[in-house]
């Protein structure tokens, strides 16, 4: 609908769009900004792997148990250097004596009978290695156990992901990731008469015929008939099909070999995974867990756990899962330049960021310049274009402190508390649901403003908030409350946003890739379970409900296994909280401990996030084990430092932006192109929806009417999401505050924003206006077009024009003759539209 009535406006407005877009070649001629995501091939040939000077076998642990016991050799050679790389699948073997075990190309072994063997590898150049196994147990009549190795099997080859819906598939369900196996094993042996599989032609059994596509399979062929997998399905099902001890298959922990490693461009990597068991066991399982690449353009992973890289550079991850365990290989491509060169820390965010970008080969961009730093850093803290004032008098200043002492004063001023308490009100779902919410809405943002205008410790702010009670107007925190409503809401918004934890899915399941279970989803919710609300009436007007502590033994029952739980913090122990005590009060407690490891760490990610548009862990609040940081000594650092501070934002923003790191350039130079993770410059992103809006009405000095709020008021002031009735907000994507996520909010360019900035007679009026800049500059007679260009310029982009931008800009202004208000319209018009306006770089 709304593309429609721009198009509609696009036709209706044919000499204005004939104007603008006779401008449209002239806006080439604004610098083009290296924007993320573009990349170009480093210089050079892939390196090939050079002769090693010595080789071993990486196994902790030789033995080999029973007749579906397996191992993956892994042997590492090293060169003269030090430098590791995988031979394992370049490497000839031989076993002595023969007999005992065999072992194929790939380094995988099997066994034959029992006995202790040798296992030689040999380089094409002579260089070897040798490792003892030891093999028994593989007569016995013991047949594959139902839980340590047919349920990973229905895991890895995506049976229970695909049947694991709420109606199965084709009559066939499963526990959705396999974490009911009582419930698969009926579903596979029991139900239909147990038609699925056949005890006496086993190789014959249904399921076994559509998993290697012998018959028709809408899931398609999963694995061959001479696999492994199928071998032990038609071991378990020939021996009976018996369900087995639940404790045999019980993981406690798995190992992923190697845990990280260098590599070069179109190199291999053999992962090795270990299983320990709860009974004791330790058994090697590569060939039954599951492998996923996080950024398949760098490197992917086969089913077997070989990881595989590109002709690209960077940093990649493999996350490994087997049950419901999982671990993570952490994989550097890297560039290869010379790192000498490069700047002196300033501070401990330069010391780690260079360290890393050392690492890589990756020397970074040059600093900013001084006027580049004024207006990013008045953006990044004030939500704002610096004044021209501000920026004649930065220019003025020769200090050599003047950045340090333009942070301090940003961070003084109220426009930082008003900016950040913009983008906390969204996240902390600051949202007016009918006029009964008013109150609770404005108090709760003013609470939040005058919060980051006296620098309130970060601790404090949480703890005011989780454990808020009573009237909104005299405890604005209470709010939070009005929108977090039951015990599962508050579960999940707590986790996502103070603990950086997305524990949503533990809600009906165990998610694959975390450790929380629906346990610890059910325990957090007894924290919320007496929080009580009453209505809140005044004659016949409702207003929002008076959070209180409901007396009474916290609890919460599990709604699948019907227990009742005590309160327990996330791999805590259960609580006893006395009735009279409000539980919420203990979890805060918890939460911002300083030894919590998650509490400190997502607010630093956070905010890293806000100063350099991509966390150290991305998505910002996703921590967990199979999403690892970028740089996780940087991550720490910055978490200690918070900690030892006493939770002091202020503090916090003050060494980012005085680190050299946050003040390289934005434009990249030969090495640093393909760089959007390390830090190696700063990386351009677009405006927010409400910065940018004031930046407009800075810009064109005509400020944009809010409907129902004084006119006084910018956009970044706004108190909630649904204040203001604004189209410009929406379009160019203020959240709605319907979630924690700060991934809600959109910084994107599209189609649309464009046919509205084109378009909009909003936007028209406010650069036509008589009381604006195209106005007043047209009516200075005193000063020169230079002059005023000059002013434009430093406003809009914090730089003077280039000689032929100046040229160009004159003449495009000499051509309207004495209609010099038009002329200035269009160039503004034009300057808005460009990506160097719209950035922050």
């Amino acid at each position: 609908m709304r593309l429609a009535k721009m198009t509609s406006a696009l036709q209706c407005s044919r000499p204005i769009v004939r104007l603008r877009m006779s401008l449209l070649p002239w806006l080439g001629m604004f610098v083009a900004l290296v924007l993320p995501g573009t990349s170009r091939s480093a210089p050079g040939d892939v390196a090939t792997v050079p002769a090693v000077s010595s080789m071993r076998f990486d196994l902790k642990d030789g033995r080999i148990v029973g007749r579906d016991g397996r191992i993956q050799l892994l042997v590492t050679g090293s060169d003269p250097s030090g430098r590791a790389y995988d031979l394992t699948r370049d490497l000839d073997y031989r076993v002595e004596p023969k007999g005992i075990v065999e072992v194929d190309k790939t380094g995988y072994v099997r066994p034959m009978s029992d006995g202790e063997v040798t296992v030689v590898a040999r380089t094409p150049s002579g260089v070897e290695a040798q490792t003892k196994l030891v093999v028994s147990d593989v007569k016995a009549d013991e047949p594959p156990s139902f839980h340590r190795r047919i349920m990973p099997i229905l895991d890895k080859y995506g049976c229970t992901s695909c049947h694991g819906t709420p109606r199965g598939q084709n009559g066939f369900k499963l526990s959705l990731f396999g974490f009911d196996p009582q419930a698969d094993y009926r579903a596979l042996v029991k139900e239909l008469g147990g038609r699925r599989i056949s005890r006496y032609v086993p190789e014959e059994s249904l399921i076994l015929l559509k998993a290697t596509a012998s018959i028709s399979h809408g899931g398609a062929k999963r694995f061959a008939r001479d696999s492994d997998a199928h071998g032990l399905l038609v071991d378990w099902i020939g021996s009976g099909a018996p369900y087995g001890e639940t404790s045999d298959g019980e993981i406690t922990r798995i190992e992923v070999l190697p845990r990280d490693r260098v590599m070069d461009p179109e190199q291999s990597q053999q992962l090795r995974v270990i299983a320990h068991f709860a009974n004791g066991d330790v058994e090697d399982m590569t060939r039954l867990a599951k492998f996923h690449s996080n950024d398949e353009t760098l490197a992917e992973v086969s089913h077997r756990g070989v990881v595989s890289t590109h002709d690209l550079r960077g940093d990649f991850a493999v996350t490994v899962s087997l049950r419901e365990h999982v671990g993570v290989f952490r994989g550097t491509i890297p560039f290869g330049y010379a790192s000498d060169g490069f700047p002196e820390p300033r501070n401990f965010i330069d010391k780690h960021v260079f360290a890393r970008l050392k690492y890589l080969g990756m020397p970074p961009s040059a600093p900013c310049t001084d006027l580049e730093f004024l207006r990013r850093v008045t953006i990044d803290l004030a939500g704002r274009l610096p004044t021209l004032a501000e920026i004649q008098q930065f220019e003025a200043d020769k200090s050599e402190d003047k950045r340090d002492r333009l942070i301090d004063r940003l961070l003084a001023g109220d426009d930082y508390a008003k900016y950040f308490a913009n983008k906390w009100s969204l996240i902390l779902r600051n949202h007016q649901k009918g006029r009964e919410r008013k109150r609770g809405s404005f108090s709760f943002h003013h609470w939040v403003v005058e919060s980051f205008r006296n620098n309130r410790p970060y601790d404090e702010f949480v703890r005011e908030i989780v454990t808020a009670s009573g009237d909104v107007t005299q405890n604005p925190p209470a709010t939070w409350y009005q929108e977090v409503i039951t015990p599962e809401d508050s579960v999940e918004n707590l986790c996502q946003l103070f603990l950086g934890v997305r524990i949503t899915c533990a809600r009906c399941h165990h998610h694959p890739f975390e450790r929380w279970s629906q346990k610890d989803y059910y325990s957090l919710a007894a924290f919320f379970a007496r929080v009580g609300r009453k209505p809140n009436i005044h004659g016949d007007k409702f207003f929002e409900n008076r959070i209180h502590h409901k007396r009474g033994t916290a609890t919460y029952k599990h709604p699948n296994t019907g227990e009742v739980l005590k309160p327990t913090v996330l791999g805590g122990s259960p609580l006893e909280i006395a009735p009279d005590d409000d539980p919420r009060e203990l979890l805060a407690e918890w939460l911002v401990d300083p030894e919590n490891p998650f509490f400190a760490t997502v607010l630093v990610n956070r905010y890293w996030n806000h100063f350099f548009g991509m966390g150290i862990v991305d998505p910002i609040d996703d921590l967990r084990d199979t999403n690892p940081p970028s740089n996780p000594e940087l991550l720490e650092a910055l978490r200690e430092h918070f900690v030892k501070s006493g939770f002091d934002l202020k503090a916090l923003i003050r060494e980012i932006c005085r680190s050299k790191t946050y003040q390289l350039s934005a434009k990249p130079n030969e090495f640093n192109l393909e760089d959007s993770s390390s830090f190696s410059r700063f990386q351009p992103r677009r405006m927010n929806a409400e910065v940018l809006l004031d930046a407009i009405d800075q810009i064109a000095e005509n400020k944009t009417n809010f409907s129902g709020m004084p006119r006084s008021v910018r956009a970044i002031e706004l108190p909630d999401s649904s204040t203001g009735g604004s189209e410009f907000l929406e379009l160019f994507g203020r959240p709605n505050a319907s979630s924690p996520s700060e991934s809600e909010r959109s910084q994107e360019s599209d189609l649309r924003q464009s046919l509205f900035l084109l378009t909009s007679t909003g936007l028209e009026g406010k650069l036509a206006s008589n009381s604006g800049t195209a106005a007043r500059l047209a009516k200075d007679a005193k000063r020169s077009d230079e002059e005023k260009l000059r002013e434009l310029y430093l406003r809009a982009y914090g730089r003077p024009p280039r000689p032929e931008e100046m040229e160009i800009a004159k003449a495009h202004i000499e051509s309207f003759g004495k209609d010099k208000k038009k002329a200035y319209e269009g160039l503004l018009w034009a300057i808005i539209n460009t990506k160097e306006f719209m950035y922050n770089h």
